[in-house]
């Protein structure tokens, strides 16, 4: 039953409608990538997020728990779990730096090396699914980012 405050007969004005919100397009369209990736992952043993992390460590083997952070937009709370997780799996190995005993760093083994040839298979699952183009999804990739560094710069 409508309320005083709020008739049902009164429009929501557009800047307040859920449909118009970027907010709720981006965490849709998350929920929806998520849920895609969920059984491409089961199948190599993953996560999404233990995939982010690998994702990076395949292009950069050998960071620090803070390097590897800072290129996820992660804390050291969230990540030291899934690095635990990870490590207990097989795929890489957390180690105190030679140089600086307060760094770990995180470096591959080779299962989780190996793991990589197995989700070579997954990007054009992704692609296929999402019924875009290359360049369009390399357009999408590029306009997102650029929104979430403008984001960051605040």
């Amino acid at each position: 039953m409508p309320s005083p405050q709020h008739p049902a007969n009164t429009q929501t004005p557009p800047l307040l409608q859920l449909d118009n919100q970027v907010c709720f397009a981006l965490y849709s369209a998350s929920l929806a990538m998520t849920k895609l990736y969920k059984p491409l992952l089961e199948s190599i043993g993953l996560t999404y997020p233990q995939y982010l992390v690998m994702l990076v460590l395949w292009e950069q083997d050998g960071l620090t728990v803070s390097e590897l952070g800072e290129r996820l937009y992660l804390d050291s709370g969230t990540l030291t779990p899934l690095l635990k997780r990870l490590e207990t799996g097989g795929n890489l190995r957390r180690e105190r730096d030679a140089e600086d005993e307060r760094r770990v760093r995180i470096s591959l083994t080779e299962a989780g090396r190996a793991l990589r040839d197995k989700a070579e298979a997954i990007p054009p699952c992704v692609l296929e699914s999402s019924q875009c183009t290359l360049p369009e999804l390399v357009a999408l990739t590029g306009q997102l980012k650029t929104l979430r560094d403008r984001l960051n710069q605040r």
